[in-house]
């Protein structure tokens, strides 16, 4: 679900249900960083770094310990960029190589309206007219859930590139229905802060995909290098 959203050059795997069957056992690093954790995070950090690990094994990479920065953000093996997400029943890892890609982001959320007062702080007001506007046209994808993705996977993508937050502010996203598959499309996101400099060239938009089906929402940004 979520390669289909990204290049060819990018690597996914991805994991449905509760069943820890399968899981890689975590490294003692990453035992450390659940010492605390309740069942459920626990269930959802080994499954994603299992995810990880098996990416990493589809380049040549040997398996290693998937750490995270004091941003919380995951520190990939050397010449290695990705990004995880995780939701309930659901996970995946993207790996790519640092040659191919400046950074990428994706993200999977459950397919539901967001809860109530969530909104008014994720959208814009440009967002939210446009918005209105997909639902009557498309009433059949939670639309404001879907912005509430394609804003974490731009984050996710913008912070290996600057190393700063970015608020859900700071970036206005358009969504594109497919006009012959409605659950799946394109997104822009605007950066309304100065964007990172990749090769000697500013950014000044993010671009990316999401597709919605099996009870799950997934978008995915993809930075190029040129």
């Amino acid at each position: 679900m979520i390669e289909e959203l990204l290049p060819d050059t990018v690597v996914a795997v991805e994991a449905h249900g509760h069943d820890d069957a399968g899981h890689l056992p975590l490294y003692p690093e990453e035992e450390a960083l659940m010492a605390r954790a309740v069942a459920k995070r626990r269930r959802e950090f080994t499954a994603v770094r299992s995810c990880a690990r098996r990416a990493m094994e589809k380049f040549g990479v040997p398996a290693q310990p998937v750490l995270t920065g004091e941003s919380g953000a995951p520190r990939w093996p050397k010449g290695l960029t990705g990004s995880m997400t995780h939701c309930d029943g659901y996970c995946a890892a993207a790996l790519v190589r640092v040659t191919d890609l400046a950074s990428l982001g994706i993200d999977a959320e459950p397919d539901a309206p967001l809860p109530d007062g969530i909104l008014p702080g994720v959208a814009l007001p440009v967002e939210a007219e446009r918005l209105r506007r997909l639902a009557d046209e498309r009433p059949g994808v939670h639309w404001d859930r879907l912005l509430f993705s394609a804003k974490e996977s731009v984050y996710k993508a913008w912070f290996p590139l600057t190393g700063q937050w970015l608020d859900f502010t700071e970036a206005a996203i358009e969504i594109s229905a497919d006009p012959v598959d409605p659950r799946r499309g394109t997104l822009r996101a605007a950066l309304l802060v100065p964007g990172p400099t990749v090769r000697g060239r500013r950014l000044t938009h993010f671009d990316g995909r999401w597709t919605s089906r099996h009870g799950l929402i997934a978008t995915a940004v993809a930075v190029p290098h040129t």
